[in-house]
């Protein structure tokens, strides 16, 4: 059967082939992934989670719709979470297929990716089919369509008839019956297989025979184990008798066999591959509507943002928070509003410690990136442009520092983003420059920012430099002049000495958070004088 082209991830086969040129792909890889925590809340077994970035408006449109009937309907989520495992094994088979030898076990081999390509399909047909006329999504029609014309085709009723036929042949089979001719000498000289059972033999040794209280000899019962299976001998001889069974069996079978071999090349591995082709889609459809189904369940809202043009270079939200925090501690976070606009394309968050400046830094990365998987966003509501790059620059260890020290370590790692950044990426800094002091990294840090804003690229500088936050203004007055964007602050607050984990959009004083903090633990001069009094 010809299928038309079904991708439950692209809305067509330019869509796909622009993503697989990179014309669509986005420059997110698999250790911003890990480095956001995104990995963590979307693991994938299949496929790579920067397989997937795209930043095709139509694209992401597309998937907004599939998983928005996931979401509808959570029936088709029961149904793609039952046809994974299937699919998982079909491709398990096909693998232990490359060294597959032409014998008897082969054609096990075959029957059994018939029958799972068969369970896979009815799986998919029982779930979709009531299903069939209430999706909205062109994933979901599509794919609802061509699983039942293949259910409804003539050739797939065969398939089912046939398979049933040999399959019962097959599975009866639990013994052979050998006859070994001797010489003179009563040396083997021919062998083969008289009769193929369907029961086991049974052991002729006297307590089996008093244990199942039948001392009757027959056909089943054997008088003699043969050698290679007793368990002082090597695997080397069971594996020699395994394949002359094999291959008796083989010749048994070979006729009946031979044009099923026919079916499974012409018409099921067909179809199977259309299946396998949508396996890592299905997997990661399953685990993106696992992912918001969680979230939703600690009362932390989802919702698809809208796409906005690239031009735009948009990202408004209202009651963005970080997924991965909320699912570790599973419960509601504090939720935060989040946006770029023509008085701050960057920013630069200062706070106290644990204050929250990393999290809502992950926080906008995450938004970003799951919205460019087509995802729904950790937010009450969105709208956002995709960006050509999301790049990091979090605390490392020591890796890479001997020679250039880690100062040295950490210019080199911006340097590789400044030579690659463009104004329609997005640029995440959470503690950059930490590893000298204050003065040098203030100057460094100024030079930075300088440099981003003059490429107009959009992001958050996350930092313990005050003296960076205050100088906001001059390196603005600096970039101006050349025609960058523009850099606001943000601050984490604190209230009477107690982070409230907000993130407020207005000029720092650091003093004050110093202050409170001194107060809260008792170490203000006052406080220590009331103390000693």
């Amino acid at each position: 059967m010809e299928t038309r082209f079904l991708s439950l991830l692209y809305p067509n086969e330019e869509a796909l082939l622009r993503h697989e040129s990179g014309e669509d792909s986005p420059l997110i890889t698999e250790a911003v992934c890990e480095e956001l925590g995104l990995c963590d809340i979307l693991a994938l077994k299949n496929s790579r989670l920067s397989d997937y970035f795209t930043k095709s408006p139509e694209v992401i449109l597309y998937r907004q719709k599939t998983l928005a009937d996931m979401e509808a309907f959570p029936a088709l989520s029961e149904t793609l979470s039952k046809a994974l495992p299937i699919l998982c094994d079909i491709e398990e088979l096909r693998r232990l297929d490359v060294n597959r030898h032409p014998s008897g076990e082969s054609y096990l081999y075959s029957i059994t990716e018939i029958e799972l390509y068969i369970s896979c399909v009815n799986t998919l047909y029982e779930g979709l089919a009531p299903l069939k006329d209430k999706v909205q999504s062109p994933a979901f029609q599509t794919l609802s369509s061509v699983i039942s014309v293949l259910v409804d085709s003539e050739y797939y009723r065969d398939l089912n008839e046939n398979l049933a036929k040999l399959s019962s042949r097959i599975h009866e089979v639990k013994s052979i019956t050998v006859g070994v001719n001797l010489d003179a000498q009563l040396r083997p000289c021919d062998a083969g297989v008289i009769s193929i059972n369907a029961e086991t033999f049974k052991s002729g040794k006297v307590l089996d025979k008093i244990l199942r209280m039948s001392f009757r000899n027959d056909a089943f019962t054997c008088i003699a184990d043969i050698v290679p299976f007793e368990k002082d001998h090597s695997d080397n001889r069971k594996e020699a008798l395994q394949s002359a069974f094999y291959s008796a069996i083989d010749r048994v079978f070979r006729s009946s066999v031979r044009e099923w071999r026919a079916i499974v090349s012409e018409y099921v591995l067909e179809n199977t591959d259309f299946l396998l082709r949508i396996l890592p889609e299905i997997e990661f459809l399953t685990r993106a509507t696992e992912l918001c189904k969680k979230l939703g369940s600690y009362q932390n809202p989802v919702a698809f943002p809208q796409i906005l043009s690239k031009e735009e270079k948009a990202f408004v939200s209202r009651g963005l928070y970080n997924p991965a925090v909320a699912l570790k501690i599973q419960d509601t976070v504090v939720p935060n509003d989040f946006s770029f606009d023509k008085e701050g394309q960057l920013y630069v968050l200062t706070g106290p410690n644990r204050g929250g400046k990393s999290v809502i830094t992950c926080a906008l990365g995450l938004a970003q990136a799951m919205a460019q998987l087509g995802m729904p966003v950790a937010a009450a509501c969105a709208s956002i442009s995709p960006v050509d790059a999301i790049f990091i620059h979090f605390p490392t260890g020591a890796e890479d520092t001997i020679d250039k020290g880690r100062l040295g370590e950490e210019c080199a790692r911006l340097r590789e983003i400044l030579d690659v950044v463009t104004e329609e990426s997005m640029i995440l800094l959470d503690e950059s420059l930490s590893s000298t002091g204050a003065y040098e990294a203030s100057y460094i840090a100024s030079e930075l920012l300088a440099g981003f804003a003059a490429i107009s690229c959009r992001g958050i500088f996350s930092t313990h430099l005050h003296d960076l936050a205050a100088s906001v203004d001059a390196i603005n007055e600096r970039v101006a002049q050349i025609g960058g964007c523009k850099i606001d602050t943000l601050v984490a607050g604190i209230e009477k000495g107690e982070r409230s984990f907000l993130i407020l959009r207005k000029k720092p004083d650091g003093k004050s958070y110093a202050g409170d903090i001194a107060a809260k633990y008792g170490l203000s001069l006052d406080k220590i004088l009331e103390k000693r009094k």
